[in-house]
């Protein structure tokens, strides 16, 4: 007898049993805004897994009195038309994450401020000079009516801005990503 394969695209099926909606914006800043209106800090170690939809993630808030730790497995399907779909996130012990730090990956680091309702990240390595802010909403309703920020650009849609791809991203690419939204050169 064959194995059978969960569709976990399916919209309304056993997917979403685990999974949340994920609804955020995203949004491409010519500058980081004034980070004295930060109300937390956080640094941000992504882990995107090779040949999967999976990212490893460690954070360690800077901004709290003694640096808090959390390790994160999380696995994200994009929806049909390329924007946030679903979301499953666990949480893992530090031997855990070791463990899964062992599989090849793509990594990206960032520190990402709350200036609510925004997390906004800066990018670092070859990521640095990206700012990117987002914001997540309880509703479709809350998403769909919220007013933009003065940006660049949306990108929430931009596959050339999500995580994975961004974890994969050389300095020369983002030049000319930054360069096509009429930004200065980063090299």
């Amino acid at each position: 007898m064959p194995n059978r394969v969960l569709n976990t695209s399916a919209p309304g099926g056993k997917s979403r049993k685990y999974a949340r909606v994920e609804r955020e914006r995203r949004f491409l800043l010519a500058n980081p805004p004034d980070l004295e209106a930060a109300t937390r800090t956080v640094r941000i170690v992504d882990r995107y897994i090779r040949r999967t939809r999976m990212r490893l993630r460690q954070t360690v808030e800077t901004s709290a009195s003694a640096p808090l730790v959390v390790y994160k497995l999380t696995q994200k399907m994009a929806a049909p038309d390329g924007g946030p779909g679903l979301i499953t996130t666990m949480y893992l012990s530090e031997e855990e994450y070791r463990t899964f730090a062992a599989v090849p990956a793509d990594e990206l680091r960032k520190t990402r401020d709350s200036i609510p309702p925004f997390g906004v990240d800066r990018f670092e390595r070859e990521l640095e000079g990206l700012t990117m802010a987002e914001v997540e909403f309880e509703s479709d309703a809350e998403m769909r009516d919220f007013v933009a920020p003065a940006a660049v650009a949306e990108v929430t849609r931009d596959e050339r801005f999500t995580g994975g791809r961004l974890a994969t991203t050389t300095r020369e690419q983002l030049a000319a990503l930054l360069l096509s939204f009429g930004l200065p050169d980063v090299r």
